[in-house]
């Protein structure tokens, strides 16, 4: 059994598989789920497991060389829009409807257990050299 990392099979899997330029879309338990990408779904109950958890995971292992977010996370959830804006200093904001339309170009679709409105977030995979 795997001793570090990220220990869900269908995760660490779906990572293993992404490429340059491959957007991951982190997602709270309300955000549609676009037709077409793998869906790895990590909701357990209400807030668990936490956006904040799953994000921090996620950056363990991948290179991100852009992020997305809903310009309306800085009024709706200013808990997750510090955390965003703190990561990514360079933070694209798009309207929700944007996000949505963007999200179903992901390769990856993670579901959080985050009850939070607007805790979502498209990730554009990098390269490690």
């Amino acid at each position: 059994m795997k001793k570090t990392g990220i220990l869900n099979r269908h995760l660490a899997g779906a990572l293993a598989e992404l490429g340059h330029g491959d957007g991951v879309l982190v997602c709270d338990a309300g955000m549609p789920i676009p037709d077409g990408p793998r869906v790895v779904d990590l909701a357990f109950r209400a807030g668990v497991p936490a956006f904040a958890e799953v994000l921090d995971g996620l950056l363990a292992e991948l290179v991100v060389e852009g992020a997305t977010a809903a310009r309306e996370l800085r009024e709706s959830n200013p808990e997750a829009s510090s955390l965003l804006e703190g990561v990514f200093p360079g933070l694209d904001l798009v309207s929700h409807e944007r996000l949505k339309e963007l999200s179903a170009g992901a390769r990856l679709v993670v579901r959080t257990g985050e009850a939070r409105p607007y805790a979502n977030v498209l990730l554009r995979c990098g390269v490690f050299f």
